[in-house]
């Protein structure tokens, strides 16, 4: 079981703290400050700017309006990075149609171009956002071409050039996306929906629900709700592969061969796609 170091526990004046699941990356405690719980995630301190993109991210999500939990501080301190946030309990009611409905009034806000205001990362690898003005090459540029060239390192050499126009003349709004929205980086709490562990820029929408689909999917409620609230665009259920394209090559490169299969399914369906 991990034990919280006593130096950041003395920076942070940390009376009680219990270890807690919080993923596969770092540490997590609820950790009682002034009699009041907390979220901690801590790592070592080359982990201190995921944690402030993350606080970045967090922050930018409550500001368009969608509950997240709300950073604190982080830092680092005796060799530890460290990001401090509000404790939620998700015992609420599973309500996937709020949910649908929070994300979608989310995606309605406009950003002014495709891309962030800073580089921050899809789980442990970093993620690249600088500013562009058309969507199909940002996708290229920040998203595919990085994921391909470190697979390539990694031993997987995986031409993707041809799927690339499943894009062709598609420049949708920019909207404020979550980047990183799974199943599980979704929970509920008494008051509602929340979401965390985010990977933000804007981009389009569809990005998000697409992801929405990996990884076991949302309820059938979710969907519904979304589509009720804010239409998708025709050619979604083609686009959505390309775009989860980029979360597979990442999970490939992470962690290995296991993911291959499922890369060499997704380019097939979109190379049929553009045929």
């Amino acid at each position: 079981m991990p034990t919280l170091a006593s130096p950041l526990r003395e920076a942070l004046k940390i009376g009680a703290a219990a270890p807690v699941g919080g993923g596969c990356i770092h540490e997590c405690y609820r950790v009682e400050i002034g009699g009041r719980s907390f979220f901690l995630k801590t790592n070592d301190e080359s982990h201190a700017d995921n944690f402030a993109s993350e606080a970045d991210g967090l922050a930018a999500l409550r500001s368009a309006g969608m509950r997240a939990p709300e950073p604190i501080s982080h830092g680092a301190a005796g060799g530890s990075a460290y990001l401090l946030l509000e404790f939620l309990v998700l015992q609420g009611k599973r309500d996937f149609s709020a949910l649908g409905r929070m994300l979608a009034e989310a995606h309605r806000k406009p950003g002014p171009r495709f891309g962030w205001h800073r580089d921050n990362y899809i789980g442990a690898t970093p993620q690249s956002n600088g500013w562009c003005e058309e969507w199909a090459t940002f996708w290229r540029a920040r998203r595919l071409r990085p994921q391909v060239e470190l697979a390539k390192r990694n031993g997987f050499d995986l031409p993707v050039q041809d799927v690339f126009d499943l894009l062709a003349g598609r420049q949708p709004q920019p909207s404020l996306l979550h980047g990183d929205l799974w199943s599980g980086n979704a929970g509920f709490t008494k008051e509602g929906p929340v979401v965390f562990d985010p990977a933000v820029y804007y981009g389009d929408r569809e990005a998000d629900l697409a992801m929405t689909e990996l990884f076991g999917g949302f309820p059938r409620e979710f969907y519904k709700a979304y589509e009720e609230a804010y239409p998708l665009d025709a050619g979604y259920p083609r686009r959505k592969h390309l775009y989860n394209l980029y979360h597979l090559l990442n999970h490939l490169n992470l962690f290995g061969a296991g993911y291959l299969g499922q890369v060499q399914e997704t380019l097939g369906l979109l190379r049929r796609s553009c045929s």
